[in-house]
């Protein structure tokens, strides 16, 4: 019994050591609970697009002084101590100390043991993440290049309106030199004209269209930015923030305004994020639906009333079919579905905050659609009028007046947005806004009214008030949309924490539903994800929703966010 005791006791001095001199949790530390601010209380985790300029992440780097020290430590601690053992053993120590001596060793050379296993999980998540860090780098598209040009509105044939907000109309168009279009605009007669508007039948009806129309161009309403480029695209320039790297090109003044120090972040690409292929200034024309749709916005030569400066910013983009709100009108998505267009904006969410970027205006207006050949919905977050890019504040807004601007959308401003009070040292934090305004969103996508259209206001609403939602509603997924729209940042996931719960809920069933979860399972389960994935990918000339999703939560593929992911769902389904 003695010699049982004593080695309970090295066992847990032992743990005291490793309490003691121990970092804060880590991908080392294999499944252990997470630290009080590893997953709630801080900001998105830094990645490699983080900073502009930043490099890939390199594999086998050395750990920090501190954690390289304590392992070194902890290992020749617990083979001193052994080799201790046996000359104290040979000495003719007592048993008990005998004991002690040789369970406190053992406990340190166990401490070793699990510290390398961890070790080599997160080794094995960092080389899964660089293979498809490389697999989901956007390939570039033949509408982001250089080998048309595009600069100007006369090179497009410009269609009908799509849509309309507060600040801007949005038209289809195409380019009429495409092969696919050439013989339809020298049939029209618009080739050397420009901008070129489809015209009208003899009988009033619109003409038949071209094939396609593959792009959109947005014009913006220009009210007080003047009439030269270097004005417009300084006091727009937010509209830029994701503009692709070509896309300036041929705007008289755009090599000053990308030097500029003071001009906003631009975002590196995503495929749940809009990508602006084309931005330049123009003189404002007269488009279909002009004068009864925005006539106030016209400069006056179109309209005696109107408000507008002759010059405005055109921004060309791809044209998706419908918004999501459209989409939502029409279609109810399976909860599965569902499930998974809530994910593609938490990807979307995440990379905006790894980027240093506030989106502060998301709504189902401002979300495209498109479908995948199986009919699966893509999600595609769009219009950065409102956006917080810069490079001097990151998130952190000062709020020193309340002439500072919020953001957009006040119906889905975050708490600690709305409910912000200026002052000398005030800051904003925008972290998890985005998130939160997610959380809102998953209502509707959902299939419910989102509570915060005139029943709830984010200024004081209370969680108890929130909506159940269906019991169709995966559990997950329900108790996810509940802690997404939590008060306090706090206790309100991140977008990346957020993201891998609902990838673990939607592919991860088998590694849950074990009991004693070991580090050496989940890896066993990533390498068997990333086979199939790789082949999926590989079978299909285009990858179907599944197969992208799944190839963004490798490449953003972190042992301790996924180990704290794991342990939120399983706290949730051990829950009464």
């Amino acid at each position: 019994m003695a010699v049982r005791q004593a080695l309970g006791r090295g066992l847990q001095l032992g743990r005291a050591l490793l309490l003691r001199f121990a970092p804060k949790p880590s991908p080392v530390s294999g499944w252990g609970r997470p630290g009080p601010a590893a997953a709630w209380g801080r900001g998105e985790r830094p990645g490699p697009a983080s900073r502009p300029g930043a490099q890939p992440r390199q594999l086998g780097l050395p750990l920090p002084d501190r954690y390289r020290f304590f392992r070194q430590s902890v290992a020749g601690l617990a083979a001193r101590i052994q080799r201790q053992f046996v000359v104290r053993a040979r000495g003719g120590t007592g048993p008990c100390g005998r004991a002690v001596f040789l369970a406190f060793g053992l406990g340190l050379g166990l401490i070793e043991e699990k510290q390398a296993e961890g070790r080599r999980a997160a080794s094995a998540c960092q080389e899964i993440q660089a293979i498809f860090t490389q697999k989901t780098k956007q390939v570039s598209d033949p509408l982001d290049s250089r080998r048309w040009q595009g600069f100007r509105l006369e090179d497009y044939l410009i269609g009908q309106a799509i849509g309309k907000g507060c600040n801007a109309a949005v038209y289809e168009a195409t380019v009429p030199t495409l092969p696919q279009h050439l013989e339809r605009a020298k049939h029209l007669g618009l080739l050397g004209k420009g901008p070129d508007v489809i015209p009208q039948g003899a009988d009033g009806e619109q003409a038949p269209r071209a094939p396609a129309f593959p792009f959109a161009i947005k014009m913006l309403w220009n009210i007080s930015a003047g009439s030269s480029s270097e004005a417009i695209l300084s006091k727009m320039s937010q509209e830029l923030v994701p503009a692709s790297r070509v896309a300036l090109d041929g705007e008289y003044g755009a090599v000053t305004y990308r030097r500029s120090r003071d001009g906003p972040k631009q975002l590196a690409p995503h495929p749940n994020i809009i990508r602006v292929f084309r931005a330049f200034t123009s003189s404002v024309p007269l488009l279909p639906g002009a004068l009864a749709d925005y006539p106030d916005m016209l400069p006056p030569h179109y309209y005696p009333e109107g408000l507008g400066h002759g010059r405005t910013l055109f921004l060309v983009m791809k044209n998706y079919p419908c918004t999501l709100r459209q989409y939502l009108e029409e279609q109810t998505p399976s909860s599965r579905l569902a499930t998974m267009m809530t994910l593609q904006l938490l990807e979307g969410v995440d990379h905006l905050v790894q980027q240093g970027v506030a989106h502060r205006d998301l709504k189902s207006d401002n979300i495209l659609v498109e479908w995948d050949s199986d009919g699966c919905p893509w999600l595609v977050i769009s219009d950065f009028g409102c956006c917080l890019a810069d490079e001097h504040v990151g998130l952190q807004l000062p709020f020193n007046s309340s002439s500072v601007e919020r953001g957009g959308n006040g119906s889905l401003m975050a708490p600690e947005v709305s409910t912000a009070r200026s002052g000398p040292s005030a800051v904003i934090d925008y972290s998890k806004a985005d998130t939160w305004a997610v959380g809102a969103i998953a209502y509707e996508i959902f299939g419910l009214a989102n509570p915060f259209y005139g029943h709830l206001e984010s200024r004081s609403y209370q969680e108890a008030q929130l909506p159940e939602m269906p019991r169709s509603v995966p559990p997950e997924a329900r108790q996810l949309v509940r802690s997404l729209l939590q008060r306090e940042t706090s206790k309100r996931p991140s977008a990346r924490l957020a993201a891998n719960v609902l990838h673990l809920s939607l592919w991860g069933e088998h590694l849950l539903a074990l009991k004693n979860l070991k580090l050496d399972k989940m890896v066993a389960w990533l390498l068997q994800q990333s086979a199939a994935t790789l082949l999926a990918d590989r079978l299909r000339e285009k990858s179907c929703v599944e197969t992208k999703l799944r190839m963004l939560f490798l490449a953003n593929l972190e042992c301790e966010t996924l180990c704290q992911a794991a342990l939120l769902l399983s706290s949730w389904r051990a829950a009464p």
